[in-house]
């Protein structure tokens, strides 16, 4: 119940009086509904699901603006792996509208939403996928923590341990889309892909120099190992530091600045 009030207020505290009662039809419905908000300073309104964990995402993204960073150049090719139904991509679109942005989401419905979310940004190209450390074949497993936390693996050689609601994916690795898509290297590499990270960059020597800053979530809570395999691959990067939930690394003539390292000439 605690719980419930919690996301209520939250409802209210981002949309008004139309949060909680879209919300509660939602409940009653067991349908989320599909909600078109406008976002100041933003080219176009965004889609977004109530109730869902898509609200909290919306807040943190687009009213604190955890993706807020300063550049000493800006992106030209960003790569938003796990990009949910597309609110970082969007952010970075409006705020980089020259850069080249690759949204990478393995989950279905959330995928529907991000083709909606990205329709009005040329530069957003939405790729359904997910980043691992090889071509193969993988399920989407939904261990309860809602449409933001999708969790990626291989098939599970017991069918009848995999839960019923797995969907399939392809899984490709970083230097496979640097080929597909012609590109030599990535600006800004954000990853927030619920633990595939330690696959990521396990696998990470073909790639990593070609990358000039990363934003990664680790959730080494849902899967060991994710923190010591990224810093293990990280180690050429110049400046790290913390914000929100979010690790930044940058090297010294990367598109990231942060505040407390001077601009490079």
């Amino acid at each position: 119940m605690a719980g419930e009030l919690i996301r209520l207020k939250r409802y209210q505290r981002v949309f008004g009086i139309r949060g909680p009662w879209n919300a509660a039809v939602g409940k009653l419905t067991k349908k989320p509904v599909l909600l078109h908000v406008t976002v100041s300073g933003n080219h176009s309104p965004v889609y977004l699901r109530v109730p869902s964990t898509d609200v909290m995402v919306y807040e943190q993204i687009f009213l604190k603006e955890e993706y807020s960073f300063e550049v000493n150049k800006e992106p030209d090719f960003i790569i938003d792996a796990g990009a949910n139904i597309g609110f970082a991509s969007v952010y970075f679109a409006n705020k980089f509208p020259n850069a080249r942005i690759l949204a990478i989401e393995p989950e279905k419905d959330n995928f529907e939403i991000l083709l909606k979310n990205a329709a009005p940004y040329p530069n957003i190209e939405p790729l359904l996928g997910a980043l691992w450390s090889e071509k193969e074949q993988l399920e989407v497993i939904d261990h309860g923590y809602g449409n933001w936390g999708f969790m990626i693996g291989q098939p599970s050689a017991n069918h009848a341990s995999s839960p019923s609601n797995t969907q399939k994916v392809q899984g490709m690795t970083i230097d496979m889309i640097l080929q597909r898509y012609g590109i030599d290297r990535i600006s800004l590499l954000k990853l927030d892909i619920e633990g595939a990270e330690r696959e990521v960059f396990r696998n990470s020597a073909p790639w990593i120099d070609k990358v000039d800053s990363l934003i990664v979530e680790l959730h080494e809570r849902m899967k060991p190992g994710c923190n010591r395999s990224f810093y293990m691959a990280t180690g050429g990067f110049d400046v790290e530091w913390s914000q929100g939930e979010f690790v930044y690394l940058t090297r010294i003539d990367g598109c990231l600045r942060s505040s407390a390292v001077p601009e490079v000439a």
